[in-house]
């Protein structure tokens, strides 16, 4: 008799797990689990070991991406939907745990001078990675809360590392703050869609939104609240006030983590909402998205023309940036492969903003290791006292400006063609704002750059900068992807071109 019961109940207990398809999250737990031990039998002893092991740990997931890529089965589906691993997933997955890998570079000395080299600092970026590779695979709006608040409270805490410094505390609290009220909106817009469609299923959200009926005005309401707590993440104007200060305010390797992988993280969870739940609502998100992209990007570029710290004008390139990322998902919903083409556009921008940000940043931290400032004056005459830091810092603002044949020129030209690929006056008119401010985008670009040329050396003994091996690593690592990718588009194409799997 209980054996009878038994059989009949545990399919309800536990549903089927595809270990092998969850082996990179079960990894990325395990590293953490293990960062969080060493700390606490080792305590000082394994404070050597930790960035070494944080970034092992983050290489070691790849090797079950790998074999899930070249595996039979394109598509693994579990919990009813809600969670599904396919080329799409598999291709961010990766782009997260490489751009994990790049972070642990650039904190390897830096984390490990004065009073900021504590293990908890590898513990908790392993854990808001963990967050964003869930994201990835998430294809319901419980699962994407949670991984959501995964890789946020992490960000938040890291935020806020140089404990004795005013500035640090305020960035955190600010981002703190901030995250907070933009994921009570994102919830109670969350809680309106489920009304609505009874469901937390993403297809199932879309079956019923695209049903039209009497809960229009509850339908919009909640797909706008939703779009603006993900806003938030991506620091899309006006929801970007946060980043200049907790840019300038966190650790430099911290910012480089919030510009690339949180950012990226909040895109990914956008291209799944819009995609898979949404679609057949483009009277209300795609208006929406086309005034957070063309904003995003005139306000960002008009105020990183002002700035004269670098970790601000960073801040402001980045939400210019987020506009460009933005501007594909306001034509996605206009029918035939708009959808398709607009996912690959913001994928192909994801990868190649990674590498040459990331690089732009490890440039940051090797100059004000020597200049202790990050004013832009300290870039005069770079070249002269560090002529190779120079010509990466050339190379990176060139592909930040879109300049062929760097990888940043394909980003922009993959989000020009989808705008026009969609054949809409929108679009269209979309792809002429783009077109303005990356025009206008060159401006402060080139003015940097023209500092490191020809003005007179910041340092005037002219003393060399001295690049540590970590730093030397990341800088060379993110320069070839950026140019390989500009040189030979097909090696990001080939990764990008991927269809968003509904899950059911």
């Amino acid at each position: 008799m209980l054996a009878t019961v038994l059989a009949e109940v545990a399919p309800f207990v536990r549903p089927h797990i595809d270990w092998h398809a969850v082996a990179p999250e079960l990894t990325l737990l395990a590293v953490g689990a293990i960062l969080t031990l060493i700390d606490i039998v080792w305590l000082e002893r394994g404070r050597k070991l930790t960035s070494s092991l944080a970034g092992f740990g983050l290489l070691l997931p790849l090797i079950p991406i790998v074999t899930l890529a070249v595996s039979d089965s394109d598509t693994r589906v579990m919990f009813d939907g809600a969670y599904v691993i396919d080329d799409y997933s598999l291709v961010l997955k990766a782009m997260f745990l490489l751009t994990g890998y790049v972070v642990v570079l650039l904190s390897t000395n830096y984390i490990g001078e004065g009073d900021y080299w504590e293990n908890e600092y590898y513990g908790l970026l392993v854990s808001s990675i963990l967050g964003m590779v869930v994201m990835a695979s998430s294809r319901d709006l419980i699962s994407i809360f949670v991984a959501l608040e995964l890789l946020s409270i992490p960000a938040y805490m890291l935020a806020t590392w140089r404990k004795r410094d005013v500035r640090s505390n305020e960035a955190g609290l600010k981002y703190y703050l901030m995250g907070v009220f933009a994921s009570a909106i994102m919830l109670y817009g969350m809680s309106l869609v489920y009304g609505v469609a009874g469901s937390t299923l993403l297809t199932e959200i879309n079956a019923a939104l695209s049903e039209g009926g009497s809960s229009e005005a509850v339908v919009t309401l909640g797909i706008v609240f939703v779009v603006v707590g993900f806003a938030f993440k991506v620091s899309a104007f006006p929801f970007h006030t946060w980043s200049p200060d907790t840019y300038e305010g966190a650790p430099t390797p911290v910012t480089a983590f919030l510009a690339v992988g949180s950012k990226a993280a909040g895109f990914v969870a956008l291209m799944s909402l819009v995609v898979v739940g949404f679609l057949g609502r483009d009277d209300v998100f795609g208006p929406l998205f086309w005034v957070l992209a063309a904003g995003s990007m005139t306000f960002g570029n008009v105020m990183a023309l002002r700035q004269k710290n670098i970790i601000r004008l960073m801040a402001y390139s980045g939400v210019a940036q987020a506009g460009f990322m933005l501007a594909p998902l306001a034509v996605a919903g206009t029918g035939g492969t708009s959808a398709d083409t607009s996912i690959s556009a913001i994928l192909t921008y994801l990868l190649i903003y990674a590498a040459m940000n990331l690089g732009a940043f490890a440039v940051i931290i090797s100059v004000a290791r020597k200049t202790e400032t990050a004013e832009l004056e300290s870039y005069n005459g770079l070249f002269t006292t560090a002529p190779v830091l120079a010509v990466f810092m050339t190379l990176f603002l060139a592909s930040l400006a879109g300049i062929p044949p760097l990888g940043g020129w394909f980003a922009k030209f993959s989000v020009f063609t989808a705008l026009t690929n969609a054949d809409t006056g929108a679009g269209y008119a979309l792809a002429v704002v783009a077109a303005i401010n990356a025009v206008v985008a060159f401006g402060y670009y080139g003015r940097l750059a023209l500092r490191m040329w020809v003005e007179e050396p910041y340092l005037g003994d002219k003393a060399p900068i001295k690049v540590p091996v970590a730093l030397g690593f990341a800088l060379v690592l993110t320069a070839v992807i950026t140019v390989a990718f500009g040189v030979y588009p097909p090696v990001a194409t080939h990764f990008t071109d991927v269809t968003l799997v509904a899950g059911v």
